[in-house]
C-alpha cells in the first residue's frame, strides 16, 4: 500500500506553502520529510492526513484518490507533536477511542487494545490518567492509539520534540522497533537530522515548498546532490576550488589538489572549470598536536599550520573548532580517553580519510 504524491501545490492565499512536490512513500517505508521551519513537511503531512482540502495536483493511495475524502474515512494513523491525548480518560479509554469510533467492542477491543500496549511497553498502565504518566509514556501511548486501529498508513508530525533528549533517543528505538514488527507504511516529519538518519528508510529534504533532495539517509549524508543538503545534514569542513582537467574528480584548492570519489556520479553542473566547493564531514577529519602523535592509519596530512579556535568537551569525545589556513570555520571530533585536551589557540596538524571529500555546487 503506497502514498503517491502527484504536482502537490498548496497556498494560503497569495503565500505557497508547497510549490509542486512529486513523491511516493512505498509500502512498509518508513519515509522522513526532513527541512528547517517553515519549509512545508507539515503542511505536507496535514495534506496527507486530510485536514487541507484545498490544494492543487493529485494524492493516491494504493492507486485510489484521496482527493474528497475525509480524515475519518481514509484510515490512517496520527501521532501528533502535542500527543493529543483526552486527559479525562483512561490510558485504556485513549487507545480504544479510535476501535469504538469504528464500531469495534467486546471481547475484540479489549484483545486488540491489549495487543497495542504489549507492543509499545505499556501493559499495566491501562487504568492510569495521562496526566499521571511522563512525556515518554504519554507518546507510547499516542502511539498505541494510532496502530491500534491498524491503519494503512501512520502520520507522526514532530512526536518527539517535547521529550528531552535520553527520551528521544529511547523513543528512536521503540519506534524503529514498532516499525520493524508492524511493517506499517508511515510518513514521518520532522527538523531533527538524526532522527531521519537514524530511523528513515528514504528521505525528502524540503526548502521553500519544494524538495531539494531525496534519496536513502547514507546516500545523502555523504552523497548529497547540493549546498544545502549537504550543510542541513551536518556540519561541513569546506574548501572553494576549481574543478581540473584529468582522470577522475580533482578539485584545485588553496590547501592543494583534493581528489574526489567519483563513483555515485557528479552532481549537476560539475564540470571541468567549473567552480566548486569541496568538503568532508568533521567525523573524517582528525585534528592532531604537532609533535608526539602519528596519524591513524588511512588518513593523510592536510596541513599542520591549522589553529584551535575553540572546544567543547562532550563525555564520548571533544568538538574542537579549527581555523585552517586562509581563514574558515572547520569542526573535528577527538577521542580524548586518558587525553589531555588541546589547548585553545594551539597550532594543529590536520589530516583527512582517504575517499572523504565530497563536492556540491
Amino acid at each position: 500500500m503506497s502514498l503517491t504524491i502527484t504536482n502537490l501545490r498548496v497556498k494560503y492565499g497569495a503565500v505557497t506553502a508547497i510549490g509542486g512536490i512529486s513523491l511516493e512513500v512505498k509500502a512498509g517505508e518508513m519515509f522522513f520529510l526532513l527541512g528547517p521551519s517553515g519549509c512545508g513537511k507539515s503542511t505536507l503531512l496535514r495534506s496527507v492526513a486530510g485536514f487541507i482540502e484545498d490544494f492543487e495536483g493529485e494524492m493516491q493511495f494504493s492507486g485510489n484518490s484521496l482527493k474528497g475524502v475525509p480524515p475519518h474515512q481514509r484510515d490512517f494513523g496520527m501521532v501528533f507533536q502535542n500527543y493529543a491525548l483526552f486527559p479525562h480518560l483512561t490510558v485504556f479509554g485513549n487507545v480504544a477511542f479510535g476501535l469504538e469510533a469504528r464500531g469495534v467492542g467486546g471481547d475484540e477491543l479489549k484483545s486488540r487494545v491489549a495487543g497495542a500496549l504489549k507492543l509499545v511497553g505499556l501493559t499495566g498502565y491501562e487504568e492510569r490518567r495521562p496526566a499521571e504518566l511522563s512525556g515518554g509514556q504519554q507518546q507510547r501511548v499516542a502511539l498505541a492509539r494510532a496502530v491500534v486501529i491498524k491503519p494503512r498508513l501512520l502520520l507522526l508530525d514532530e512526536p518527539l520534540s517535547n521529550l528531552d533528549a535520553k527520551l528521544r533517543w529511547e523513543m528512536r528505538s521503540e519506534i524503529r522497533r514498532i516499525h520493524k514488527e508492524t511493517g506499517i507504511t508511515a510518513l514521518y516529519v520532522t527538523h531533527d537530522q538524526k532522527e531521519a538518519l537514524s530511523l528513515g528508510d528514504r528521505m525528502a529534504i524540503l526548502k521553500d515548498g519544494r524538495i531539494e533532495a531525496l534519496g536513502a539517509p547514507r546516500a545523502l549524508y555523504y552523497n548529497p546532490p547540493n549546498r544545502f543538503a549537504a550543510g542541513f545534514l551536518g556540519d561541513l569542513n569546506e574548501l572553494q576550488g576549481v574543478v581540473q582537467e584529468g582522470a577522475g574528480l580533482r578539485v584545485k584548492t588553496p590547501l592543494g589538489e583534493m581528489s574526489v570519489p567519483d563513483a555515485e556520479g557528479r552532481p549537476e553542473g560539475v564540470k571541468v572549470g567549473a567552480n566548486v566547493t569541496v568538503f568532508c564531514r568533521p567525523e573524517s577529519m582528525c585534528v592532531l598536536p604537532l609533535e608526539g602523535e602519528a596519524l591513524p592509519a588511512g588518513y593523510t596530512l592536510l596541513t599542520d599550520q591549522a589553529q584551535v579556535t575553540g572546544s567543547a568537551f562532550l563525555g564520548e569525545h571533544t568538538l574542537y573548532e579549527i581555523e585552517p589556513p586562509g581563514g574558515g570555520r572547520w569542526r573535528s571530533y577527538r577521542h580524548e580517553v586518558g587525553k589531555s585536551g588541546i589547548s585553545d589557540g594551539a597550532r594543529v596538524r590536520i589530516g583527512v580519510a582517504a575517499e572523504a571529500w565530497r563536492v556540491v555546487v
